[in-house]
């Protein structure tokens, strides 16, 4: 059989819980559910680390941050680490990027440089802020349309957001209209495609038909529990104050403000939802749809106000660390399966390269899913790592932690304190009450450290590869 087609399509900061194929009730997100029931969805993958560029450097090496050498924001991919893609091309898959890629430093307008990504089409577009001129390729097609018309104002108070791009001139539409091009050129092998969103990051402004589509005044509130955060660890503490970038934090708006931001969150979401819906239409329409894999995933969460506490930053909770996955695959992959053991971001590059029918190389410490997703239960991850490692702006003093989910329970480890975080998800899933200190907790937290202690070495860098004795 000729090897297969692959297509990858994901967002940045979307939580989990905000899919119809995850339990939520409220957001309209119908091309996706419909992609959840033609394949598999993993109940529980998590990001490696809970914001943006060194998620994706693990994606694309296979290799925990802090191991390929990308730790944070506003950091260089070192230029020896291997991208799964250029492995791709080199077996002689057509490759294509069309939008986000974050390997790189790119703040204040500054072009990420470019790495041996083996992408033949490079669409690169950091995000929709601003001018990037000619670099930015979603800029570029922008300034070739004639003038919008101006914005109008938002029907509701919007916690960090407002109206967007129309919908015919937005980041997402542009990126699902490069795609669609891709798939459709004549090619002689298959193709490897990563459609890279910026939606549903913040700011939360999508295009008015969609700001409009959910009434803030319905949405639930956030899942919060004044004084929750006394006792735990202070750098949350913080972030209910100011976000990253000593931005407005949680107590600076009002319900209504927060409820809009929701609002508009879901709509960005049901926007970017009809994008993705237009692309597969696309494939299909192609014949190519029975001979792709279809990856839909995010890079990590957004906390919404959970906890009091918005966006990102050295947070843990479910809302903030753990993503969707889901996977199609016609005749390989059962239609509706759910995986419900652990899975890990770390492990996108060496399922890819499986898929493909390439060896993964040593130094890459992701396991594929595949066989999970193929339903052998024993390939499932027993517990599962996300690291922070002083990952956004700065902090005094700086905040290093680890998180290990295991079994039933969570353990967050801040490291160069005695502060810390357990938590018992199935007892308490809104993860309100810190069990660190609790002393019938002890020996689990005990145990929990112990083989924290040992995942932590597990997961350094395997070094070369082994040639001889000694």
């Amino acid at each position: 059989m000729d090897r297969p087609n692959i297509l990858v399509l994901t967002t940045d900061q979307q939580r989990y819980d905000t899919l119809g194929c995850y339990g939520n009730p409220h957001v309209r997100t119908p091309r996706l559910d419909q992609l959840a029931r033609e394949g598999v969805v993993f109940e529980h993958c998590y990001a490696p680390n809970p914001v943006c560029a060194p998620t994706r450097a693990s994606m694309y090496t296979g290799r925990y941050p802090h191991v390929c050498g990308l730790n944070a924001n506003g950091m260089d991919l070192p230029r020896h680490e291997v991208l799964f893609t250029r492995l791709l091309a080199d077996a002689g898959y057509d490759c294509g990027l069309i939008g986000k890629l974050h390997l790189g430093a790119c703040c204040d307008h500054r072009v990420e440089p470019r790495l041996d990504d083996g992408y033949r089409v490079y669409e690169w577009a950091h995000h929709p802020g601003g001018d990037w001129g000619d670099e930015n390729a979603w800029w570029r097609w922008l300034q070739s349309l004639p003038p919008a018309p101006p914005k109008p104002e938002p029907p509701y108070p919007i916690a960090m957001g407002g109206v967007g791009h129309p919908a015919d001139r937005h980041f997402t539409h542009w990126a699902a209209e490069r795609t669609v091009q891709f798939l459709r050129e004549e090619r002689d092998g298959p193709f490897f495609a990563w459609m890279s969103l910026f939606d549903p990051h913040h700011p939360f402004d999508p295009p008015l038909e969609y700001l409009e589509m959910y009434d803030p005044a319905s949405v639930p509130l956030p899942r919060y529990v004044p004084g929750e955060l006394e006792g735990k660890p202070w750098c949350q503490r913080e972030g209910h104050l100011k976000t990253y970038r000593d931005g407005p934090g949680f107590v600076q708006f009002s319900e209504e403000q927060i409820r809009g931001m929701v609002a508009a969150y879901w709509g960005m979401v049901s926007f970017l939802d009809h994008e993705i819906g237009r692309v597969l239409d696309a494939l299909e329409e192609s014949g190519q749809a029975e001979n792709t894999l279809v990856v839909f995933t995010s890079d990590h969460g957004d906390m919404l106000g959970d906890h009091g506490l918005l966006l990102k930053g050295p947070f843990f909770y479910e809302g903030a660390v753990r993503v969707p996955l889901v996977a199609r695959w016609p005749r390989h992959l059962a239609a509706g399966r759910r995986v419900g053991g652990f899975a890990n971001l770390v492990d996108f590059a060496p399922t890819m390269l499986e898929v493909a029918g390439i060896e993964a190389p040593r130094p890459m410490q992701g396991r594929s899913l595949l066989p999970a997703a193929r339903g052998e239960a024993w390939s499932t991850r027993e517990s599962t790592l996300c690291f922070y490692r002083e990952s956004e702006t700065p902090r005094v003093p700086p905040v290093h932690a680890t998180m290990l989910r295991m079994g039933r329970y969570k353990l967050v480890a801040h490291h160069g304190s005695r502060e810390g975080e357990l938590y018992d998800p199935e007892s308490d899933p809104d993860e309100t009450r810190n069990l660190w200190w609790d002393a019938g907790y002890r020996q689990v937290r005990e145990e929990l450290v112990h083989q924290l202690l040992d995942s932590l070495v597990e997961a350094e860098d395997p070094g070369a590869e082994r040639v001889g004795r000694w």
